[in-house]
């Protein structure tokens, strides 16, 4: 049977376009499981054909960017194929007087950003690894800490093309800013990790790059204090493009640049005596006029520029891959909750981590109420994996229905005993036939989200 889909797809992308070596699969695996094979298709075209093959096998494909969130959701039922979207890695369309950029989905975000700058213009997506590509980004909605000052990748992205399972070709949006015609596919696919569609391009909204910015750095004696800091700021006429809340736990991962080894290594639980406070860093751009109303603003604050401000924004960009880099066993929830509760889910995932021998280190957007927290295991030897299940639920158990805690992050034996996802939404057969209207087959990253 391989050998079949072998040549049919080699007839179909040559000989180049797939890869079957067992020693070049493992960098393609999948959660810890390498596939069978992996394609490389140069344009959509390929991608249909490719899925219309796979349909036909029964084979599942899981869409492969630079394999930043290999980690992520359920652990796939099977995988056959990875298909690789490295070779889409174009700017199709770049009209900088309309401030829109069009660009295949496997062109790496660091590249399409820079040549932004050139022209004056932002995108303003932050990552952390420069492998990360834009259909990486859509489709995990990771923009990063600029979302607090220029909305998420929903709010931007004003087009996208993009396969269906069954290896028909869709479109939602176009190339202009106001377009409201069709279905809003943008956000479903938007987020959907693969699960209903391979993006392959896509097309954005830029904005006027800032002239100069800065950041203050603003300390607090407790959580308290920090979010009654994001209280006055929310309430005054300043509009940060940034603003980070960093807890005493997470402060180490914004200053070593080498990891450490994840095998020896635990964190130190902190106490209320330690003098490591919260920190509120709040990133402001405009003109030396408005910086320095700013600085008399919050005078109370340290300030941070040039070199040493892009660093500290790359660091906070990196903070998720810097928790996975040091802790192996390290469980990681991307939280969203109401701004108004912002401070009982923090106590809840302090709270939680300590009932079950973990520590909680904090990075998040609170004028948002979006949050990165890693459950860093206290001790050497690896936690069992019903204390992933118990800390988890424990943690979610404690916020409100408005509030979300996804585990974007944590070993793969202890996702058998909890749904990394969260509780089972209300509107589960809708997901379901949204699932079988776009993948008809099955095949694209399934398990992912729904079980059957």
């Amino acid at each position: 049977m391989q050998a079949g889909i072998d040549s049919r797809l080699e007839r179909l992308l040559g000989a180049g376009g797939v890869l079957a070596e067992s020693a070049l699969l493992e960098r393609y695996a999948i959660d810890g499981v390498s596939p069978k094979l992996v394609v490389k298709p140069e344009n959509a075209e390929q991608i249909c054909a490719v899925l219309r093959v796979c349909n036909e096998e029964q084979w599942t494909v899981v869409p492969f960017g630079a394999g930043t969130q290999q980690h992520a959701g359920r652990p796939p039922e099977q995988v056959d194929v990875v298909l690789s979207t490295e070779k889409l890695n174009c700017i199709q369309a770049y009209d900088s007087g309309d401030l829109t950029i069009s660009l295949q989905s496997g062109a790496p975000v660091v590249e399409v950003v820079d040549a932004c700058a050139e022209h004056r213009q932002l995108l303003p997506i932050d990552v952390a690894s420069e492998r990360r590509t834009i259909g990486g980004a859509l489709s995990t909605s990771q923009s990063g800490p600029l979302r607090a000052g220029f909305g998420s990748l929903r709010d931007f992205c004003i087009g996208i093309s993009f396969v269906t399972g069954d290896g028909v070709s869709g479109r939602g949006g176009g190339r202009v800013v106001k377009n409201v015609a069709g279905y809003d596919l943008m956000k479903l696919l938007i987020g959907s990790y693969g699960s209903l569609g391979v993006i392959t391009s896509a097309n954005f909204k830029l904005f006027p790059a800032p002239q100069q910015t800065t950041t203050l750095m603003c300390d607090s004696d407790s959580l308290v204090e920090a979010l009654a800091q994001r209280d006055s700021l929310i309430k005054s006429p300043l509009s940060p493009i940034a603003c980070e809340m960093i807890n005493p736990a997470a402060i180490e991962y914004l200053h070593h640049s080498e990891p450490r080894n994840p095998d020896n290594w635990a964190p130190e639980r902190s106490n209320t005596s330690d003098k490591i406070s919260w920190k509120l860093a709040i990133r402001f751009a405009g003109s030396d006029r408005v910086l320095a109303r700013i600085r008399i603003e919050l005078a109370s604050s340290s300030e941070v520029c040039g070199a040493e401000e892009a660093g500290f924004w790359k660091q906070i960009a990196a903070f998720e891959e810097r928790l996975a880099a040091r802790h192996r066993n390290v469980m990681i929830f991307h939280v969203e909750v109401p701004i108004s509760q912002s401070h009982a889910a923090l106590e809840a995932a302090d709270d939680a981590a300590t009932n079950f021998n973990f520590v909680a280190a904090i990075v998040g957007r609170p004028t948002i109420g979006s949050f990165v927290i890693g459950f860093l295991p206290l001790a050497i030897d690896p936690p069992a994996a019903t204390q992933y299940a118990g800390a988890a639920s424990d943690f979610r158990s404690r916020l409100s229905k408005a509030a979300s805690a996804i585990v974007v992050h944590c070993p793969r034996e202890a996702k058998q005993h909890f749904d990394v996802w969260g509780s089972t939404p209300t509107d589960l057969d809708l997901m379901r036939r949204v699932k079988h209207a776009l993948d008809p087959g099955g095949i694209l990253n399934r398990g992912r989200f729904l079980v059957g």
